[in-house]
C-alpha cells in the first residue's frame, strides 16, 4: 500500500528550518558576543599597556626635570665661581698697581706741597692738600702729567689759607683729581 503522509509536511519543514535558523542565530549571537568580549579584552589590555607606558614616561620626565633643575643650579654656581675667580684674578693683577700709584704720588710731590687727603674711586684719584704757592701746585700737576702711572690732572679748587687774625698766610689749600693709567698697555683708565 502506498504510504500517505497526512501530516502537514510543509509545516514540519518550516519548523525544522525555523529551528535551524534560531540555532544558527543563537550561534551567531554567541559568536558575536564572544568576539565583542575578546575585542574588549584586547583593547582594555592595550589601554592598560599604554597607561603603563605613559606612567613610565611621566616618571622619567619628572626625573629629567629634577636633573635639569640640578644642572641649572650647577650652572648658576659655576657662573658665581667664575665671577669670583675673575674678581680674584683682577685683584691679583691690580695688587702691584697700588704700590706703584703710591710711589708715583710720592715721586710727583714737589717740595713745599703736602697731601692731606687721597681718595680713589674706580680709576680716579682725588687729592686734597696744602702748598706754599700756586707755582708748587702747577709743578705738582706737571709732574703728574709726566708720570706714566697718572694722567689728566684736573685742578678743582685753590684757596688761600686764612690765619687766626683773618690775614692770608703763605700756604694755599688745593683739590685736584687725576686718572690712573697702566703703562705699557697703551690704554688710559676710564
Amino acid at each position: 500500500m502506498a504510504r500517505i503522509n497526512l501530516l502537514p509536511w510543509r509545516e514540519e519543514l518550516r519548523e525544522q528550518r525555523k529551528k535551524r535558523f534560531l540555532l544558527a542565530l543563537a550561534g551567531v549571537m554567541v559568536g558575536g558576543i564572544g568576539i565583542i568580549l575578546l575585542a574588549d579584552q584586547y583593547y582594555s589590555h592595550a589601554i592598560d599597556r599604554q597607561n603603563a607606558r605613559n606612567a613610565y614616561i611621566q616618571k622619567e620626565i619628572a626625573v629629567l626635570d629634577e636633573r635639569i633643575k640640578q644642572i641649572a643650579e650647577l650652572k648658576a654656581r659655576r657662573k658665581q665661581l667664575v665671577e669670583r675667580m675673575k674678581i680674584i684674578q683682577d685683584l691679583q693683577a691690580n695688587r702691584p698697581i697700588i704700590g706703584h700709584l703710591f710711589d708715583q704720588l710720592a715721586r710727583t710731590l714737589p717740595d713745599g706741597v703736602y697731601f692731606t687727603d687721597v681718595k680713589m674711586t674706580d680709576k680716579t684719584i682725588a687729592v686734597s692738600g696744602s702748598a706754599e704757592s700756586n707755582n708748587r701746585v702747577s709743578d705738582l700737576m706737571r709732574n703728574m702729567e709726566a708720570s706714566p702711572w697718572l694722567s689728566a690732572p684736573s685742578l678743582t679748587e685753590v684757596k688761600a689759607k686764612q690765619g687766626a687774625d683773618q690775614q692770608p698766610q703763605q700756604s694755599n689749600n688745593f683739590q685736584l683729581s687725576v686718572r690712573q693709567t697702566v703703562p705699557g698697555t697703551g690704554e688710559k683708565a676710564k
